[in-house]
């Protein structure tokens, strides 16, 4: 078994507010991994302190062999570990080709290879060359969230952090989304870190998941045991009274 994040007593403080306390985990190579709780229990936060995006005041996360602390990343970081917003509107730059956006990240890392890249990755993610001299306010919402996945995907990275990345989605085409995205993983072997509301998008993505309040991790299930039912704590319990009826999508 090899672990391709390794959180350890990660914690958050934005001014006097301590939005992660103490949060240790681990994720294996290859493996889909699962956040889930309700709003403001620390899912997005968690996502956000790996990527160098939130305060971390302390702890270690350690991706494959690499130890971060703080918030500090360098570029060899960001070719193995990319992340997926929730909102496929704001995550794109409305001035700017889908060319553009996607040859902004092989620039930055200096990559010289960028035609056939951006080629493969448009159509990975079952677009096709026609878009790429698009802008996004020519695209649906599907289709700038693949946009999305594919200037994630254009590093070749190992692990993919999804911030609820179907949630701004209508529900016809968020299946198409969370089946893309799973397709993607097995094929390059990726490793997902995803948060979620949805009990139902959870367990289909998912083998094992987290359940979040108040910053802290409360349980650690695998999707077969929260779908049996077989849950230990009364928060969990009470999500999955809320979410009543949820099925797997797919």
């Amino acid at each position: 078994m090899t672990i391709a994040l390794n959180i350890q007593n990660l914690s958050v403080v934005y001014d006097a507010f301590v939005a992660l306390n103490d949060v240790s985990l681990s994720v294996e190579r290859g493996e889909s991994f699962g956040l889930v709780g309700e709003s403001g229990s620390g899912k997005s936060t968690l996502l956000r302190a790996v990527a160098g995006l939130a305060p971390v005041h302390s702890g270690t996360i350690m991706v494959e062999d690499i130890k971060f602390s703080g918030s500090q990343r360098d570029k060899a970081f960001y070719r193995q570990v990319q992340m997926v917003f929730q909102d496929p509107y704001g995550s794109l730059h409305p001035r700017q080709t889908v060319d553009r956006q996607l040859l902004e990240p092989l620039a930055i890392h200096g990559i010289s290879d960028s035609e056939p890249r951006i080629l493969r990755a448009l159509d990975e993610v079952g677009l096709g060359s026609s878009f790429r001299f698009r802008y996004p306010h020519q695209l649906s919402g599907g289709q700038r969230q693949r946009i999305a996945i594919a200037r994630a995907l254009i590093l070749e990275p190992t692990l993919l952090l999804l911030d609820e990345p179907t949630s701004a989605l209508d529900a016809s085409v968020q299946a198409e989304v969370l089946n893309l995205l799973e397709q993607v993983r097995r094929e390059r072997n990726l490793t997902f870190v995803m948060v979620s509301h949805d009990l139902g998008v959870v367990t289909h993505m998912c083998e094992r998941l987290a359940v979040m309040q108040n910053g802290r991790i409360v349980e650690r299930i695998s999707s077969a045991g929260l779908v049996a039912g077989q849950v230990a704590d009364d928060y969990t319990r009470n999500l999955m009274v809320a979410s009543k009826g949820f099925v797997r999508v797919g």
